[in-house]
């Protein structure tokens, strides 16, 4: 686990904290590490392939659609790039 040094936080924001933890029932340390987790990791965030599957589906693509894609694909191996 890292640890964080925060330096010179004003005296009302150490107070807030303090109250906010409290009533919350965490320690202070407890309730900063709660805050900076949800800022940095909100539990609502947006998962690319969540949102793929959901917009798949909300204009009715199925496999039958991506198939076509096999289909038109080039399976020829691709040629290394030359440096000279």
């Amino acid at each position: 686990m890292a640890i964080l040094t925060i330096r010179n936080l004003p005296d009302e924001v150490h107070r807030a904290l303090r109250i906010q933890a409290a009533l919350n029932g965490l320690s202070t340390e407890a309730e900063v590490r709660r805050i900076i987790a949800l800022a940095v990791k909100p539990e609502a965030r947006l998962c690319l392939g969540d949102a793929l599957a959901a917009l798949s589906r909300e204009i009715g693509l199925t496999n039958a659609d991506f198939d076509v894609f096999d289909s038109v694909r080039d399976t020829a191996p691709a040629e290394p790039l030359g440096f000279e």
